[in-house]
């Protein structure tokens, strides 16, 4: 079986290439993806659908600066090429990740890509 880790750059390089399919397959079918700007995600298709839908929106590329690894779960702090910063942690399960939390700038991440911002 693969270690946490594995999974989470097997995560990072279907990330990278924008494919929601085989992300959707590195998840428990009662996953959770809470992105700490949004609201969490709950359910196999509910996270394949987000990252399709975010990859239809904007070009989005994972660079790890930091990865730890802790028994069931991963810390990764990363970057992207336009200069985001963030971090994730992942939670490991039977092979599958079943909680994935992100924190990253909401705002920045929409200046960057030209998106609409939030009027509220």
């Amino acid at each position: 079986m693969k270690s946490a880790k594995q999974i989470v750059e097997e995560w990072l390089v279907h990330f990278n290439r924008g494919d929601a399919d085989a992300l959707a397959d590195l998840y428990h079918q009662d996953a959770v993806n809470h992105q700490v700007a949004n609201l969490p995600i709950q359910g196999k298709q509910a996270i394949r659908e987000l990252f399709a839908y975010e990859f239809s929106t904007a070009e989005m590329i994972c660079e790890p600066v930091q990865m730890f690894e802790s028994g069931e779960w991963v810390i990764m702090e990363w970057k992207d090429p336009l200069g985001l910063l963030g971090s994730g942690f992942f939670h490991i399960q039977d092979g599958k990740i079943r909680l994935q939390r992100g924190y990253w700038d909401k705002l920045s991440f929409l200046r960057m890509h030209g998106m609409p911002l939030p009027t509220q």
